[in-house]
This record gives C-alpha cells, sequence and structure tokens, in this order.
C-alpha cells in the first residue's frame, strides 16, 4: 500500500492505493481556515495544517487497519508558494503567508528589477511567491525575521511533523524565487537579496527520492509500520500531473479549480519569463514543465454565487446544455490580481455590457474565465510550448457546459477521464510508490483511461475569435483606474 497526502488551501484529502494502483481508500478533513487581517493578506496557522492530517490519517487508521499497516511509502503534495517560517526549536515563528495574499507586490517588484532573477529561475518574480514574502518580513517585522532558522514551504511543514527532517524537492521549491531552475539547485546570491543564506533553505531531492522516514511514534499511533519511507514529493500541479500521468511529451491539462491553471509538461527547460509563464521543475528528475496561472476560476463563480445567495451549480444549470453564442457581458476575472499574461497584483474584476441579469452574469463568469485560459494558451504558446489537446480537471470541469466552452474558446480537444480520483493525492500516492520501491516512475506515472472527448463547437469559433479579441481590450481599458 502507498498513501498520498495532499494539503489544499482548504482542507487535506488522504488517499490510499494498493500495489496496482487501485484506491483503497480516502479521507478527507474539514476545511482549514484562512485568516484576512488585511485586504489582499491571506494566512493559515500551521498548527491547523498539522491537525487536519492527524484527523484524516486517524479516519483511515479507524476504517482501513489492515490497508494502512501494510503501507511502504507516503508522498506529499501541497499548494506552493507559502512562506512557512521556523524557529531554532522548529515552531512556527507567525502563520504562514500563503500563494494568493499579494501584500508583497512592492517587494516583488524590487527583486523582479534585479535581472539575476528572471536569468536564473526562468520566472519573474511574482508577489505570491516565497521570495518577496521574506523580503517584506524583513521590512516590516523584524522581530520576526531575526528568528527565521528555516523557510519552509507548506507541504515541507507537514513533512517536518511526519520525520523530523527540513526537506524539500524541485517542483515546489522552483515556485520559490531563489531556485536555480534550470541546474536545480539553490543560488546563493538570489537568497542575499533576501537577507538569507543557504543554511536557511531545507535540503532538496527529487520527487521520486526519498526524504526522510515515518518518525516511530507516528508509526505506532496510525498504525504504520516502522521505517516507512517519505518521498519528496511534489507541489500541488506538478502532483497532480503526476496523476494524471502528464510527465513529459508535452502532454497538458487544464485545472479548474478555485485558480485555474493551464498545464503542459517538457522534457527540455525553455524559460521565457516575460510571458508571465511559471517554468518550474517537474516532480521527476531531468522534467520541467509551464503553467499559465490565473489566480481566480471557481472562485469568480462561487464569488457571483454567494452575491446572487444560489448555489453555483444550479446557475451553471441555467445555461443549458447546449453552448451559446458569447453573451453581451463581459467578466474580467481579476478578483485578485493576475498572475499570467499581466502580472498585475492590483488590478481587480469587472463586469461590462450588464443588461438582464443573473444568467447574464453566470454565462460572463464562465466566459471571462475561459478567455484568461486562452491569454495563458498563447503565452505559453510564445515560449515554443504548443498545447493542441488537454485532460480536464478540477470542481470546474464536472460541468459539462464549461468542458464545450473550454473547448470552444481554446479550439482544442478536451479530454475528460473516467470518473475516478486522478488528483494531486494519487499523484503523491505514486511518488511515494516511486521512492518506496524504485521502480521507473514513467511506469507508475500512466495516464488515466479517458471516458469523452469534448470537440470544439465550429459554428461558435468566430464569435468566440471576436469577443476574445475585445475581452482583451478591456484590461488596458480599465487599468488605470487602479493604483
Amino acid at each position: 500500500m502507498y498513501l498520498g497526502i495532499d494539503l489544499g488551501t482548504s482542507s487535506v484529502k488522504a488517499l490510499l492505493i494498493d500495489g496496482d494502483q487501485n484506491v483503497v481508500a480516502s479521507a478527507s478533513s474539514n476545511e482549514i481556515p484562512i485568516h484576512r487581517p488585511h485586504p489582499g493578506w491571506s494566512e493559515q496557522e500551521p498548527a491547523d495544517w498539522v491537525s487536519a492530517c492527524e484527523a484524516v490519517l486517524a479516519v483511515l487508521a479507524r476504517d482501513n487497519g489492515p490497508a494502512m499497516a501494510a503501507v511502504r511509502g507516503i508522498g506529499l503534495s501541497g499548494h506552493m508558494h507559502g512562506a512557512t517560517l521556523i524557529d531554532s526549536s522548529d515552531n512556527p515563528i507567525r502563520r504562514c503567508i500563503l500563494w494568493n495574499d499579494t501584500r508583497s507586490h512592492v517587494e516583488a517588484a524590487t527583486l523582479d528589477a534585479q535581472p539575476e532573477f528572471r536569468a536564473r529561475t526562468g520566472n519573474i518574480v511574482f508577489p505570491g511567491f516565497t521570495a518577496p514574502k521574506l523580503f517584506w518580513v524583513q521590512n516590516n517585522e523584524p522581530q520576526h525575521f531575526s528568528k527565521v532558522r528555516y523557510v519552509l514551504l507548506p507541504k515541507d511543514y507537514i513533512r517536518l511533523w511526519l520525520t523530523g527532517e527540513h526537506m524539500s524537492e524541485m517542483s515546489d521549491s522552483a515556485g520559490t524565487s531563489w531556485l536555480d531552475t534550470g541546474r536545480r539547485d539553490w543560488d546563493d546570491s538570489l537568497l542575499a537579496h533576501t537577507g538569507l543564506e543557504r543554511r536557511q533553505m531545507p535540503n532538496l531531492v527529487e520527487g521520486t527520492d526519498s526524504a526522510g522516514v515515518l518518525r516511530p511514534e507516528l508509526a505506532a499511533r496510525f498504525g504504520l509500520s516502522s521505517g516507512i519511507v517519505v518521498a519528496g514529493g511534489a507541489g500541488d500541479n506538478a502532483a497532480s500531473a503526476c496523476g494524471m500521468g502528464i510527465v513529459g511529451g508535452d502532454g497538458a491539462f487544464v485545472s479548474l479549480g478555485t485558480s485555474g491553471v493551464l498545464f503542459s509538461a517538457n522534457d527540455a527547460y525553455r524559460p521565457r519569463p516575460e510571458t508571465a509563464v511559471h517554468t518550474f521543475c517537474h516532480a521527476l528528475p531531468g522534467k520541467w514543465h509551464q503553467m499559465g496561472v490565473i489566480l481566480s476560476a471557481t472562485a469568480s463563480l462561487n464569488w457571483l454565487a454567494d452575491i446572487a445567495g444560489a448555489e453555483p451549480a444550479d446557475m451553471v444549470t441555467e445555461l443549458g446544455e447546449s453552448l451559446l453564442a458569447p453573451g453581451p457581458a463581459t467578466f474580467l476575472p481579476y478578483l485578485s490580481g493576475e498572475r499570467t499574461p499581466h502580472n498585475d497584483a492590483l488590478v481587480r474584476g469587472a463586469f461590462a455590457g450588464l443588461g438582464s441579469g443573473r444568467k447574464e452574469m453566470t454565462q460572463a463568469v464562465l466566459e471571462g474565465v475561459t478567455f484568461a485560459l486562452a491569454d495563458c494558451r498563447d503565452a505559453l504558446q510564445a515560449t515554443g510550448t504548443a498545447v493542441n489537446r488537454v485532460t480536464a480537471v478540477g470542481g470546474g470541469s464536472n460541468s459539462p457546459y464549461w468542458r464545450k466552452l473550454v473547448a470552444s474558446v481554446l479550439q482544442i480537444p478536451v479530454d475528460v477521464p473516467v470518473q475516478g480520483d486522478f488528483g494531486a493525492a494519487l499523484g503523491a500516492a505514486r511518488l511515494g510508490m516511486a521512492a518506496a520501491t524504485g521502480s521507473d516512475p514513467a511506469g507508475i506515472m500512466t495516464p488515466p483511461p479517458i471516458e469523452q472527448t469534448i470537440e470544439p463547437d465550429l459554428s461558435l469559433t468566430q464569435a468566440f475569435s471576436e469577443r476574445l479579441n475585445k475581452y482583451r481590450q478591456f484590461y488596458p481599458a480599465i487599468r488605470s483606474i487602479f493604483p
């Protein structure tokens, strides 16, 4: 048996698979609180992550004792970029500053103005990345900065709890702005720009390698055997790619989750930071991946549903089963700023062309998010990465209407996997299997069977192309009204 633990922004999920990769059991925690003490701030207590992990492992131990006793490897996945500051006693110094926190936009711009950051990391220094957050802490909370012994990413804090080791891996670390992404190692000069040294970083391994052994006391507590290997694991998107077998050869997926991602696996390192595409190490040795990232995908629909006092699924159902021509309203999904292609932490969402009511606004939200993904497609194209078809994942991909919209706007086939769990928790479990068995990762991380392929609606190609062009005129037209 192999166990995958995925630390999401809202909850923890644990997944047990057997040696044939059949899902044996899973468990999820209650929602993890997010603290927003000021506009643009987003924080969590690391202790809440541990509590959530304890809860899911306790459920698995209670309901699946023999399977838990047979676990031989554990893999970890987690939301990226979070600044988890640890003192010399391995205690958190303050709440973790999360991926969607934009307070450090000034610090990010300052670091990004140093040419070596883009040259060595292959990426813009985005406000959501880890390095500008530490720069912000140095400037605004010197009493906390002076106590920093280690800077860990969220999933690696879970590893510390599980193993006692200060370790990380390449895919997650590539999102800090401290990693030389081509060399797959920390860069001392970049660390120095934020007042840090290599000794304050976790040691690095590949995602398929061992990065510690489970503590005996935790093994006894949850009915696990001693000596279980804990794999390096992966950041959440790279772990999801492992779950879907997208580990090379330009395979791609589109994720309609809280945020939106257009992800392509690469066999070569080809950064183009000026496109605002994320170029990161993959979880497998010698592999990289690229992502266009938008900050509010299903978050945009949930925001509208909350205002309307309705369920998001009911609002989408109101649109009907057949794909509609573009509606009269246009929506910019920049509720928390945007990454690809604008790198703009201060812009906010907007509607234009409103006239009738809720149905019109729902259609505009789905179209706006999908147009933003089209921006990501074109940004990836500018790096030399052509996305010719995608596998759809994430909560929003459960909507047949949204899948048809993605296929028709991006003008590519959208594959829908058979029902099952092919997300980050499965990817983490597969990485645990690779670390424990030493097997070839390519043989472990195979694609799921496809249940359905959605082809673009060619009758709407011209209409969506024209509306996409108008959508792209909206951002520069409103940008001057924001700080």
